[in-house]
């Protein structure tokens, strides 16, 4: 494993280690991706090795451009053509139905597959070298931090992946809104930093016929990354407080000499000792590109408890709660420290 500078080598290289079913990790505007040949199931399966991901998870396939649209989905409703042209390159994954071609390692034996155009220079000199898919869902363990810098991802991985393309840290910050076009409503299936709003006014509908469901919820949704109720999640527990109650639960736990961790939208005021403090951006694009890398910082010092400060109730932060709700309930299960 190395952490590599992107330059003609680096992706030249990287090229013939995915050719070769090895696994490169990649960086994007939301975060970095695990990435191998998404027609090699042989490759695709050492990405679940590597993360401990379950089989029947399916994976995003990334593609160089919109025109590779129609070689991955054997239905590409107008819709997905108009989004393609208004998003991408950029954070938002289309469910298209499958080209049969699609290995069933990567849609996890499902009838859809998941596309995205990454909006990243690396990402992209990558896939046009490459001149096919490359599936690459987040670079880390399964259910873990997503990993927004390549030391992250070496953090996580070690030797488990052939190569890592430095492309700093990544834009965005967290993961692609995730959008269903398999049936005839459009249906966000992951909230991301593209609205149904911003969905909406491109495809001619009312941001109310956008609809957004949980793709945990069964039925005829498909399974999508990002959907299971325990996800993004520290080692160390995490609760959710909100901002009128942060003070009084802080003192609460100080005075059980519980070290406590704390990421809140306000400097430090209440009034006791805790392990460490760190404040967030007061905009939820700040919030979201800052939140996994002081996950890992919180998650990495040593604190008994993270209390993290309730964001704001507003729309725009929508896809920040659905980490945040999704981290807390899977967080917990280590000593404290990330391993």
């Amino acid at each position: 494993m190395a952490i590599v500078a992107p330059g003609p080598e680096a992706i030249e290289k990287a090229v013939g280690l995915l050719r070769r079913g090895e696994l490169v990790a990649l960086p994007t505007e939301t975060v970095y991706g695990l990435g191998a040949d998404a027609l090699n199931p042989e490759a695709v399966a050492r990405i679940f090795a590597a993360k401990g991901r379950p089989a029947d998870h399916p994976l995003i396939v990334h593609l160089p451009d919109a025109e590779h649209l129609t070689r991955w989905a054997s239905r590409v409703p107008r819709e997905a053509i108009a989004l393609a042209r208004a998003f991408w390159p950029g954070p938002l994954t289309l469910i298209l139905p499958r080209d049969p071609m699609v290995p069933d390692a990567v849609t996890g034996g499902q009838d859809t597959v998941g596309l995205r155009v990454p909006g990243h220079p690396v990402a992209l000199a990558l896939l046009k070298a490459f001149d096919s898919g490359i599936a690459a869902p987040s670079a880390n363990r399964f259910g873990r931090i997503s990993p927004t810098t390549a030391q992250h991802v070496e953090e996580e991985l070690g030797d488990r992946v052939a190569m890592i393309l430095d492309g700093g840290a990544c834009d965005v910050g967290i993961e692609s809104t995730i959008l269903d076009l398999s049936g005839n409503i459009p249906r966000i299936l992951r909230p991301g930093a593209i609205s149904a709003e911003r969905i909406a006014a491109v495809i001619g509908r009312m941001p109310e016929q956008v609809t957004k469901v949980s793709a945990a919820s069964g039925g005829t949704t498909p399974r999508v990354s990002g959907s299971l109720a325990a996800h993004y999640a520290p080692t160390t527990a995490l609760v959710l407080v909100e901002h009128a109650e942060l003070d009084a639960e802080i003192r609460r736990r100080a005075a059980n000499a519980e070290r406590i961790a704390v990421y809140a939208r306000h400097a430090d005021n209440a009034g006791v000792s805790v392990h460490i403090w760190l404040r967030a951006p007061d905009t939820a694009e700040a919030y979201a590109h800052d939140l996994y890398a002081a996950l890992r910082a919180l998650d990495a010092s040593g604190a008994d408890m993270i209390l993290l400060e309730t964001p704001p109730a507003d729309p725009e932060w929508s896809a920040i709660h659905d980490r945040l709700g999704r981290a807390a309930v899977g967080s917990g299960t280590g000593t404290g420290t990330a391993t």
